[in-house]
């Protein structure tokens, strides 16, 4: 029987929780019935963190790996039925894992949707959001992980485990945004895309001449973001030099420091295959060759005008590429997971926080506005060390904000706070869990809602809607939203509003 602090077991907390409103919870806890660390400062916004100097105490026998993917979109993975491209080692890890067939993100892009993952908590519909000092990127919900939220890594941290932190995602390197929080190591790998890590001018100029630059842009596609990136790479020499191999080994070196006896919980956030896209030459080789023009390395997130038919494809054989490429050394990381012996006791998740777009409904990149398949569909495997649904599939509609809960379920360890994901462990028993007959997300200023036959995006005020019927068009090519308008207000009253708690904030 695990004991809170004030000597209620916490199957009682959570009978608590079903039976009173959280008014008389928090009366209830706060007069001793219920140990005030389980409530954890973050019960009220604007408390710090808290994170106890004890916990429950860790299974001392388990371990788990977090492996994080930008931008891999489930269309281009082998065991996601693409049979052009080469995944071997995500094919071979999903045949030994639980394999999401309807997984999304609870929001997007980058930082939304890791804010999920690294909480358990829902970041949209973005509440209380503000730009903050030093972000230049004002996307509703692109913030730190709020100080009164607890995160994964502490809980992890407190109930035991060694906690490990490797990434190359330039936007975590600040430790402002927090997602630093609970980790004793972390290794952040300067240099991708426009982290201000070296001079512009030790940029090579031929490498930055070779890029398909869009005059008169300043953001991604512009002159400054290729001089940028190329500055920061300018002294690759082999393959090891590339981001994704530097993740990876450094995650592999972390493996290899680990104390037997001692579990540990290593997430690995490998910003690869997001743009810009230059893999060495014959990963691009592989899907594609006689190209001569210049390289589109980067999309100008929008309309896909600007480029030829030729170019993007051209961008799109860069992108699989650079796919083939981190999945090359996402092997070798497997490798010295069987290696060290570590499957047989270790829980393994690999998802993807979003995906991106070539052209497919006249978009390249990612936009709010652009919440097709190619955007909004991500892989989510889920491998148990004892083999439970192992080669097996599942259409929940699995999502970032259950990674939490279900390494927590995993490990035997109470949350913190209130989660607001799923234990997806439940699936892996057989059981079912909470239902989930539809489901919503947000990008920014707009939403996102699906069913079994229809989904629907809009602006988060339900105008400038889009409706498409899922059986007979499931790439979302034929907006029917002028003939059903009663669909659409059920899907954006009943399914957005509802799971946003109201109307949806302005800003």
């Amino acid at each position: 029987m695990i004991v809170c602090a004030g000597g209620t077991d916490m199957q009682e907390v959570k009978r608590l929780r079903r039976t009173l409103t959280r008014r008389e919870f928090l009366r209830v806890s706060g007069s001793g019935l219920v140990g005030a660390s389980l409530l954890a400062g973050c019960e009220r916004r604007g408390a710090l963190n808290y994170l106890p100097d004890r916990a429950q105490p860790a299974d001392k026998t388990t371990n788990v790996v977090l492996i994080i993917m930008d931008s891999l979109r489930k269309d281009h993975v082998g065991a996601y039925g693409n049979d052009g491209i080469k995944t071997p080692n995500l094919d071979a890890l999903a045949k030994e894992s639980l394999r999401f067939t309807r997984p999304y993100p609870e929001s997007a892009p980058t930082i939304c949707a890791r804010r999920a993952i690294h909480t358990g908590l829902r970041t949209w519909p973005f509440k209380n959001w503000r730009r903050y000092k030093g972000i230049d990127v004002g996307l509703q919900g692109w913030q730190p992980i709020p100080n009164y939220q607890t995160t994964l890594a502490e809980t992890m941290l407190a109930a035991g485990y060694e906690t490990m932190f490797v990434t190359d995602n330039l936007q975590q390197y600040d430790p402002s945004m927090n997602f630093q929080r609970g980790f004793g190591a972390y290794d952040f790998i300067r240099g991708q895309s426009t982290d201000a890590y070296r001079p512009l001018w030790t940029a090579p100029p031929e490498k930055v001449q070779r890029a398909l630059i869009r005059p008169g842009v300043l953001g991604t596609g512009g002159s400054l973001y290729f001089q940028r990136y190329f500055a920061n790479t300018a002294d690759r020499r082999s393959e090891e030099d590339w981001f994704a191999p530097q993740v990876f080994t450094k995650a592999a070196e972390y493996l290899e420091s680990t104390r037997p006896g001692t579990p540990f919980f290593l997430t690995v956030d490998c910003y690869d295959p997001h743009a810009p896209w230059d893999p060495p030459e014959r990963y691009a080789d592989m899907y594609d060759d006689g190209y001569g023009g210049p390289e589109p390395y980067a999309p100008v997130d929008g309309s896909s005008d600007y480029l030829s038919e030729r170019q993007i494809r051209r961008m799109e054989a860069l992108y699989s590429g650079e796919v083939t490429m981190m999945d090359r050394w996402l092997g070798r990381f497997l490798e010295k997971i069987e290696e060290l012996g570590l499957f047989e006791n270790t829980l393994l998740i690999a998802i993807s926080d979003h995906g991106v777009a070539f052209g497919e409904h006249g978009i390249v990149g990612k936009i709010p506005a652009s919440l097709w398949p190619e955007v909004t569909d991500i892989v989510f495997l889920v491998r148990h060390p004892e083999g439970k649904g192992a080669g097996e599939t599942s259409d929940y509609y699995a999502s970032t904000h259950d990674v939490a809960p279900t390494i927590l379920g995993f490990s035997g360890i109470e949350p913190r706070q209130e989660l607001d994901g799923q234990d997806l462990n439940v699936i892996l028993d057989g059981g079912e869990p909470e239902a989930r007959p539809h489901f919503s997300l947000g990008y920014h200023d707009h939403v996102f809602s699906r069913d079994e036959e229809y989904a629907m995006m809009s602006r988060n005020d339900g105008t400038e809607a889009r409706l498409y019927g899922l059986r007979e068009d499931p790439g979302m090519h034929s907006d029917i939203a002028g003939n059903e308008p009663d669909v659409v207000d059920r899907m954006f009253n009943d399914y957005v509003l509802e799971d946003a708690g109201g109307p949806l904030p302005r800003y």
